[in-house]
């Protein structure tokens, strides 16, 4: 029979091996639309290339309300070839936060050969819904501006983003070249080939009246239901949107999974290739700090898309 200390023994020994099983990425449910398997990081990521970061630059016009600066990763390239880049934007409920959360996904990227552009943007509730969006059109604009001296091929622009950083590249990717959410700032030179997004706010509408989400748009839903709508990247969904690879926690309570599940189904639904990769028993935080293999898998869809 075991003796009391060594049971005990076992049982933590367990409970350790359980915990570790669970966040090894076993705990994870990965779907992929067009009834294809979902992409493999093992096969899909390349051997990684060596870099430079570039010291924080402004990439807002002068006259811009304020000044926001930029961390560039310049991949080394064996070649002279034009390669994509990744616009990638934190997360910080639009109101705090900073590109040093995102460093580390744009040094994935960059040594996956991605010229990798981590930037700042303005927060609420100072300034307000879609001057966020501005800004990364700002940025998108500052690359392709860029593109002869790094090398950019500009079809081949991803977004990359967390939490609100998600919704931000979401929602510029969904922008299109016309209409409210192009005007004045984007246009063609503001397109997304693919988007990487963790922990989307999909649907604004679907939040109580919070504090987060009141200060981004300057209101209630009730006194700004349009503007609500159209900062929401789920109702902006057509067949003409890029691909899309999602990651979201199953346990997330500050943007609850189905934000994930029904913004995949639109996709779906629309025709558009997309994955979704679900972190079982991760919180909103937890799904970006112990995210596993999500980058991995992303970066591979991503590579799949654009082909650095």
């Amino acid at each position: 029979m075991l003796n009391i200390s060594r049971w005990s023994c076992l049982r933590r020994c367990s409970a350790v091996s359980a915990l570790a099983l669970l966040l090894s990425g076993c705990g994870v449910t990965h779907l992929a639309s067009q009834g294809e398997p979902a992409s493999s990081a093992d096969e899909d990521t390349h051997q990684a290339l060596s870099y430079q970061r570039l010291p924080p630059t402004p990439y807002t016009p002068d006259a811009w309300p304020e000044a926001l600066n930029a961390e560039v990763f310049l991949p080394a390239s064996p070649n002279r070839s034009r390669r994509p880049a990744a616009l990638i934007v934190h997360g910080g409920g639009w109101r705090n936060r900073g590109p040093e959360d995102m460093r580390g996904i744009a040094e994935q990227l960059a040594a996956q050969g991605y010229v990798a552009v981590n930037i700042e943007h303005r927060f609420a509730p100072s300034y307000q819904f879609p001057a966020q969006l501005h800004d990364l059109q700002q940025a998108m604009a500052w690359i392709h501006t860029n593109a002869d001296e790094w090398q950019v091929d500009t079809q081949r622009i991803v977004g990359v983003g967390f939490s609100s950083g998600a919704h931000l590249v979401s929602l510029l990717a969904l922008a299109g070249s016309e209409g409210p959410l192009a005007e004045p700032y984007g246009g063609e030179q503001s397109r997304l080939a693919a988007v990487l997004a963790g922990g989307l706010p999909s649907d604004l509408l679907k939040f109580d009246d919070g504090r987060l989400v009141v200060d981004f748009i300057g209101g209630t839903r009730a006194e700004k239901n349009q503007a609500y709508r159209l900062a929401s990247p789920e109702r902006q969904i057509t067949p003409d949107a890029p691909p899309f690879f999602l990651f979201h926690g199953t346990w997330d309570q500050l943007v609850p999974v189905d934000h994930a599940e029904d913004f995949y189904q639109t996709l779906v639904d629309n025709g558009v290739e997309s994955e979704l990769y679900l972190l079982h028993g991760r919180g909103h935080f937890a799904s970006f700090l112990l995210r596993g293999g999500a980058i991995e898998a992303g970066i591979a869809f991503l590579n799949d898309q654009v082909s650095p």
